[in-house]
């Protein structure tokens, strides 16, 4: 069923597609997992499909999202997994979990995991730093550096399938990932070098693919969508509906959904379930061991553990009973085992109760019962454990559960289409209206020398699940400079490990200068900042700008109403009009441009029919606005990067992505190297070779041959890239000359059969043209054939020459020598072949003599003919000779 919809909303949207703006651009989903990553690709380019899956290196649609650094060498994905038993401390996992992380919720998580890699504090900031077996300043990277790179790899596979280049990209992320872990992934992707569209709820991209091609017209439904990952669990209640527009002068109904409530559980997904069985079988192997030692305490030990319980894991969703089997495992020690599914599900027993908690929230907060519910959608790998189905199945009071989308590549796909409906450069012909929210609500905090804490001093500013994206203001009445505050509305609802509601401060200068200057003028209402606040639609919440707020009331001159002499009554109305029109003006002027004196002139009266009247004095208010100045300073966990930490960073991963490029053109050369010796050694002994090399020259080649491998495999284990290249090189010099005589052996009798039937249709055509096309110059004929008879001699020489040739000498001819000249020939002829025929002369009309009896009867019709002959000869005179021609049909060549 899951195959069956991803090819029907394939098929939809490439129907979607087909009226979009041609764009040789493409955009980019990342899925960005704690365990693994997809990759989703929107292209437009012909011969392409237009949504699609990337593929890594091993042609695998999911990524492992694990970094290692090993040999002096950087590895992402496959390769680091590789190395995840063998050395744990060297592979960094669950990273993307850890950004803005303090580091000691970092040092803890990672010790839950049984995560043996190295960590120490950042100096500037309360994170952990990554450390490494690099050098210098390569050896330590924060969360965003380490981030940055998987996302640098995963954009890497989209250009590969899209084979374009790609900057725009949406990336998914789990809903309780707060405001500082958020902008911490934005910084990451900037230093990878990646346009971020949007951060987009992991939900909401399941329930755009879901949506997509469905009709929504006949009623809203209330979907449920139950995520269970690696690491956490959620439930989104998302409606669908539709609205009626009007699009090209027609009524239409357009799909659209709201996200209406979420709630989850970040301590609770698939690698929870295992880490019930590695404890359980960590014991069970301690018994074994019988020493007293506990396996828990041997890193390498415990990576070999879990990644034989993932296994055994999945094994048990399919089967009752599972084998467990990890070869020396601790001291040379093989353990051999076994589980049961019956007491897997025991040893998990109070997860499956705790799993149907985000549920039971999100219809409590509705006031919705289970049979509102239209559908109930599992996304998720862990969503495939029997145990937590049927829970759900048991609280839902459902025989099934909806699996119409693919649980591992739903949320990745629809995130594709949002990218497609924010880029640019591809723009859906139908989009279905997404209306998300803001998980968290915030609350605006001021403090400063004369504010007193009252319910203007914090308030709730941004209310959960507010419409993303969103602007807003607040006004504070005020004259110094003061601190504002943004925090997380309650505790009972924090991003995990987030130590304190506060989530970001700064300061606002320049209103205690501002209010000193312009105290002294005659203030109509207290000065005032005006804060600007944003909610992204990647759910960042963040100040903006401020604004001092001045209005003044003062005296100012003003020219007299002028009066025309024609038309007082209009002239009164038009500079009534303009001075209505001048003092709207003045409200937005700022201080700094006129200092509250206009010199606007009315200058809709007639300057020669006016009377100076000179000036008087008016009472006018106007409003200024100052730009004030918003200075962040965020400290701990959140803390922003500073400018000289981020060029730092980006000359770290540049310099990394040069020597991976270095590394892999190395090896890309090595192995060239390689298959070109084992390959020439095998061709050097067939039968085929033999015939065009001597003994001397196979033999003087397979000495180089084997001299050259001998070093590959001592000295050549270290060396560069330029070194591969050169051997390779002087092989090919001795090598290309051998496999050229091999090549021509059937190349060269091939392109003179092609030749020689070549001239015997050439003496058709000429046949042709002689009959068919008589006005074709002579000359130009007799030229081709002059040219074909010279080919033929040529080949006929360079044939008789070649049979005297050695077959271990250079060629009298090669097929490409062949093959230029025929195709210069076929020019020749192809360019007599288009020769025109000419158009038609025409000749003049001739107008018979009516006959003795005729003229006696038709006098009068002879003399209107005439008069009517003469006149088109007048209008033929006039116009040219040129339209009688064309009036003619078009004439054709003869085929």
């Amino acid at each position: 069923m899951e195959i069956a919809s991803y090819f029907r909303v394939l098929l939809f949207v490439s129907i979607l597609l087909l009226n979009s703006i041609l764009s040789e651009s493409a955009v980019a989903s990342i899925d960005l997992g704690s365990e693994s990553l997809k990759v989703a690709v929107v292209n437009l380019k012909p011969g392409q499909a237009p949504i699609s899956v990337a593929i890594n290196e091993m042609s695998k649609r999911k990524t492992p999202n694990l970094i290692s650094f090993h040999a002096g060498s950087r590895l992402i994905g496959e390769e680091s997994l590789n190395l995840q038993a063998r050395y744990p401390n060297k592979v960094y996992s669950h990273l993307p979990l850890l950004l803005a992380k303090p580091y000691n919720f970092t040092r803890d998580f990672l010790r839950s995991l049984y995560l043996s890699c190295e960590i120490k504090p950042d100096a500037n900031r309360d994170v952990a730093v990554f450390q490494t077996d690099g050098a210098g300043e390569f050896a330590n990277f924060t969360a965003e550096e380490m981030v940055a790179m998987i996302l640098k790899y995963a954009v890497g596979l989209a250009e590969t399938q899209a084979r374009t280049t790609i900057k725009d990209v949406v990336i998914t992320v789990p809903p309780y990932m707060g405001v500082a872990e958020r902008t911490s992934l934005v910084t990451a992707a900037d230093l990878a070098g990646i346009n971020v569209l949007a951060l987009m709820n992991e939900y909401s991209g399941a329930a755009l693919q879901y949506g997509i091609d469905k009709d929504f017209s006949n009623g809203s439904r209330q979907v449920l969508f139950y995520d269970m990952g690696a690491s956490s669990t959620y439930a989104a209640l998302v409606e669908f509906s539709a609205y009626n527009a009007k699009e090209f002068g027609k009524t239409v109904s357009i799909n659209q959904f709201q996200v209406k409530d979420v709630k989850w559980d970040e301590k609770l997904g698939g690698q929870h379930m295992e880490l019930r069985l590695v404890e359980y079988l960590a014991d069970e192997f301690n018994k074994q061991l019988g020493n007293g030692f506990d396996v828990r305490n041997s890193p390498k030990a415990m990576a070999k553990l879990k990644k034989q319980v993932k296994r055994t894991k999945e094994i048990l969703s399919a089967n009752l009973m599972a084998p467990v089997s990890v070869e020396s495992l601790y001291d040379d020690l093989d353990f051999r085992s076994t589980i049961t599914r019956e007491k897997f599900e025991e040893l998990c027993e109070d997860i499956w109760e705790k799993a149907l908690v985000p549920v039971k929230k999100v219809l409590n907060y509705s006031g919705l019962k289970v049979d509102d519910l239209y559908a109930v959608e599992l996304i998720g790998g862990a969503t495939r454990v029997p145990k937590l189905q049927a829970k759900l199945q048991e609280f839902l009071g459902r025989k099934e559960l909806s699996k119409h989308l693919d649980a591992d590549e739903a949320i990745v796909l629809g995130a594709s289409l949002h990218a497609a409906n924010l880029s640019d450069g591809i723009k859906l012909n139908r989009k279905l209206g997404m209306i998300d929210g803001s998980i968290y609500g915030f609350v605006l905090e001021l403090d400063g020398d004369g504010l007193l804490k009252d319910e203007t001093t914090r308030q709730l500013i941004v209310p959960r699940m507010k419409k993303l994206p969103s602007k807003m203001f607040r006004s504070v009445v005020h004259n110094k400079d003061f601190e504002v505050s943004l925090a997380y509305e309650s505790e009972d609802m924090m991003p995990p490990g987030t130590p304190s509601l506060t989530f970001a401060q700064y300061d606002v200068l320049g209103l205690t200068d501002a209010s000193e200057k312009y105290s002294t003028r005659n203030l109509s209402s207290p000065i005032k900042a005006s804060l600007h606040f944003s909610l992204s639609r990647s759910g960042i919440f963040t100040l903006d700008r401020a604004d001092a707020v001045i209005e003044i009331t003062e005296w100012v001159e003003v020219p007299r109403k002028n009066l025309t002499l024609d038309n007082s009554t209009s002239a009164t109305v038009n500079i009534t009009d303009a001075g209505s029109k001048n003092a709207s003006e003045d409200s937005s002027d700022k201080l700094e441009m006129n200092n509250g004196v206009s010199n606007n002139s009315d200058s809709s009266v007639d300057n020669s029919n006016t009377l100076d009247l000179g000036t008087e004095k008016k009472l006018k208010k106007r409003t200024f606005r100052v730009a004030l100045k918003v200075i962040e300073k965020t400290k701990g966990a959140g803390m922003p990067l500073s400018k000289e930490s981020l060029a730092l960073a980006k000359h770290k991963l540049e310099a990394l992505d040069k020597k991976d490029a270095e590394r892999k053109r190395t090896a890309e050369l090595k192995n060239n190297l390689e298959g070109y010796i084992y390959s020439t050694k095998d061709k050097l002994e067939s039968e085929e070779f033999v015939k065009i090399s001597s003994d001397e020259e196979r033999q003087s080649f397979l000495e180089k041959l084997a001299e050259v491998e001998d070093w590959l495999y001592m000295d050549g284990e270290d060396a560069s890239a330029n070194e591969f290249k050169e051997r390779l090189d002087m092989l090919k010099a001795i090598g290309d000359p051998i496999y050229f005589r091999y090549n021509e052996i059937t190349a060269r009798p091939a392109a003179s059969e092609h030749a020689l039937k070549y001239l015997t249709e050439l003496q058709q055509v000429v046949q042709g043209w002689e009959k068919n096309k008589s006005w074709l110059p002579r000359e130009r004929i007799d030229e081709v054939i002059r040219e074909a008879e010279k080919l033929k001699n040529w080949l006929d020489d360079k044939e008789a020459e070649q049979r005297k040739t050695s077959v271990f000498g250079t060629p009298a001819f090669t097929s490409e020598e062949l093959y230029s000249k025929v195709f210069d020939l076929q020019d020749k002829v192809g360019s007599v072949n288009r020769i025109p025929k000419p158009k038609p002369i025409e000749k003049p009309t001739k107008i018979e003599t009516p006959s003795s009896t005729d003229k006696a009867n038709a006098t009068d019709s002879a003399s209107e003919e005439t008069t009517a002959s003469n006149t088109q000869a007048t209008g033929d005179s006039d116009t040219g000779g040129d339209d009688k021609a064309e009036s003619e049909p078009a004439a054709h060549d003869e085929l």
